[in-house]
């Protein structure tokens, strides 16, 4: 059965210089939650707070969200948020930014949470914009949280990864101008990409997939693979293309699902701190692989909006190889590594293979994977 759908909030804006519509936001009290260092040191934290207060607005800035949140950091931000009142939340920053202030707000407006599990088991899901309302200003072009209805935080006693989603954690407002983006290093530049690009793949290939989550995923395979390349480089119109692929993922998959990419790529986050885009960028062509026979004629969408020439006189085995092939060579041709020698231990496979069975995006696969036949995925990737 469909899931409900909702494409964004109610304000969602796109394009160099869309920053200025802060001016337009009449809010009295802003919390800004931050990342490291780099809104700092690229003078985007002060550009944005001075918007806000051109408004009459008191601005305070919640730091230190790491790269794999943790309910630890969460329940920091929430307090700070409880001290401070806000009317509006900000996340400047990217996915992890977004994912934990997302969570912060929830725990702001409902103090009488006190652990992860509390939201996990939660029915009804608590309701949000009784205090304040959200907005995303992301710097990444990789994971669209600023238009997603998910998070996944880390718990801080295990490190497991847990996905929450509910459309009640849809961001307000999403403000994705691609200056904000322009500090971002190459490396995360790539990672975040091929994020991008696996949130689009396998939204296009999951079994929720449908016509309207189609036209949104496909065409962003489309945008990202002829703009990453562009954007590692740190060129004007691949850094706009990346933000307007990301964004247009985000409306599609957010609303159809994932698959095993992402389960598997879960674990490894978990265990390893293996970087998110990096474990979906090595995981993706095998799954790819794996997927192939349950998919259709979709393989021959993605070869063509990969940019592959002559996919219309291809045989079915050849256009599958060729869509394939070619998220390998965009993955290698940004510096992305071809496998896990370098990371996966293998006396931890049959745990991280039991990871991805119970994790939230598995069911969606296009095919339903036992447990042997993950275990087989991670153990092709050594």
């Amino acid at each position: 059965m469909m899931r409900p759908m909702k494409l964004a909030g109610s304000q969602l804006l796109f394009g160099k210089g869309c920053l200025e519509h802060i001016k337009s936001l009449d809010y009295k009290r802003i919390a800004v939650v931050l990342g490291g260092s780099s809104m700092v040191k690229s003078g985007m934290l002060n550009k944005v707070r001075g918007m806000f207060q051109e408004n009459g607005a008191e601005v305070t800035v919640i730091e230190g969200v790491e790269p794999d949140p943790s309910f630890a950091t969460v329940k920091r931000g929430a307090q700070q948020m409880l001290d401070f009142q806000p009317d509006l939340i900000v996340a400047l920053g990217g996915g992890s930014v977004m994912d934990a202030a997302k969570t912060m707000w929830l725990y702001y407006e409902h103090p009488e949470l006190e652990t992860l599990e509390d939201v996990l088991v939660a029915s009804p899901f608590p309701k949000l914009r009784e205090k304040a309302y959200f907005c995303c200003i992301p710097s990444t072009a990789g994971t669209a949280s600023e238009v997603s209805r998910s998070v996944v935080i880390s718990d801080t006693e295990t490190g497991m990864k847990h996905g929450i989603g509910n459309m009640e954690m849809m961001p307000d407002i999403a403000i994705c101008d691609p200056e904000v983006t322009l500090s971002m290093p190459a490396h995360i530049t790539a990672e975040t990409g091929m994020d991008a690009l696996t949130h689009a793949i396998e939204g296009y290939t999951t079994k929720g997939a449908w016509e309207m989550t189609d036209m949104f995923n496909l065409k962003a395979i489309e945008v990202i693979a002829r703009s990453l390349r562009d954007a590692v480089e740190n060129k004007p119109e691949g850094r706009e293309g990346m933000a307007l692929g990301q964004y247009l993922t985000g409306m599609g998959f957010s609303n159809c699902g994932l698959g095993i990419v992402h389960s598997m790529a879960h674990g490894l986050g978990a265990l390893y701190d293996t970087p998110h885009g990096v474990a979906n960028a090595i995981i993706l062509p095998t799954v790819m692989e794996y997927n192939a026979p349950c998919t259709g004629t979709k393989f021959k969408d993605i070869a063509i909006a990969m940019g592959v020439d002559g996919v219309e006189n291809m045989t079915q085995e050849e256009y599958r190889k060729a869509a394939v092939d070619a998220v390998k060579k965009l993955s290698a041709d940004v510096g992305i590594p071809a496998d896990l020698k370098e990371i996966l231990k293998p006396e931890d496979v049959d745990f991280l293979s039991q990871s991805a069975m119970d994790d939230a995006c598995r069911p969606g696969n296009p095919k339903d994977p036992s447990f042997e036949d993950i275990k087989n995925l991670y153990l092709s990737l050594m």
